[in-house]
């Protein structure tokens, strides 16, 4: 599961997160929405070690991520919203480069193999990655990020480049996963497959958490009988002075 206790990371004057507290159960879909500028992608970046807190901490299964983040990195599977590959490597080699970050044995070659072909990039899988879309980048990513089975998985804004199809296998992929007892936590900007997908949705705002509920509660907020996104517009309107 994940938790945060009052995390909050300033740059200077300016607050990015301010005091989060969230705790997110193991099987849970969570999808974390918020404008450009919210404080997601800082968010995800202190869930995942890459960013030190200003002040509070975070807890990925168990394990605080400052204290003990190889531990607590072991169990994470990160997709970002621009992933970082390695170009003069083929997709396979990756994923064997990937292995062995997490000191795979070679019987996860077969593994690999498998989330290739899952992702339909198999037939890709010998080609150097320079030559990849960003469609193909972005599967090849979700192709490492489960190669060692992770019990937490944390995505940012995961739909940039797929294709309609890819949409639909990637959201009905999370969704099995977290029937399997993963805990997925997903920042986006579609909120239509939020709302499809997610058994809880937290909105932050200006770096503060202002709601946090299933879909239903979140439309309950609104007095008008909207989407999904009619009440996020309408819950992340900027104050009046």
């Amino acid at each position: 599961m994940i938790q945060t206790e009052n995390l909050t990371k300033r740059f200077g004057p300016k607050t990015a997160v301010d005091s989060l507290t969230i705790e997110v159960p193991p099987g849970e879909f969570f999808c974390f929405l918020g404008p450009n500028g919210a404080g997601k992608t800082t968010t995800i970046k202190m869930l995942t070690g890459l960013l030190l807190p200003t002040a509070g901490r975070a807890i990925v299964g168990g394990y605080d991520i400052q204290r003990d983040p190889i531990e607590a990195k072991r169990l994470i599977g990160y997709i970002p919203d621009h992933p970082f590959l390695y170009e003069k490597l083929t997709g396979r080699e990756f994923m064997r480069f990937v292995a062995g970050l997490y000191r795979l044995p070679h019987a996860a070659n077969g593994k690999a193999s498998d989330l290739l072909d899952q992702f339909e990039i198999g037939g890709v899988a010998d080609q150097l990655i320079e030559n990849y879309s960003h469609g193909m980048r972005q599967k090849l990513s979700f192709a490492s990020c489960f190669l060692h089975e992770p019990s937490i998985v944390i995505v940012d804004e995961p739909w940039v480049g797929l294709d309609p199809k890819n949409i639909r296998f990637v959201k009905d992929f999370l969704r099995e996963k977290t029937r399997e007892g993963v805990t997925v936590f997903m920042s986006t900007h579609t909120l239509s497959i939020a709302e499809e997908v997610a058994d809880r949705i937290g909105i932050i705002y200006g770096g503060r958490l202002r709601h946090v509920g299933s879909v239903a509660d979140i439309k309950a907020l609104s007095k008008e009988q909207g989407t999904l996104e009619d009440v996020f517009l309408e819950l992340t309107q900027p104050e009046e002075l």
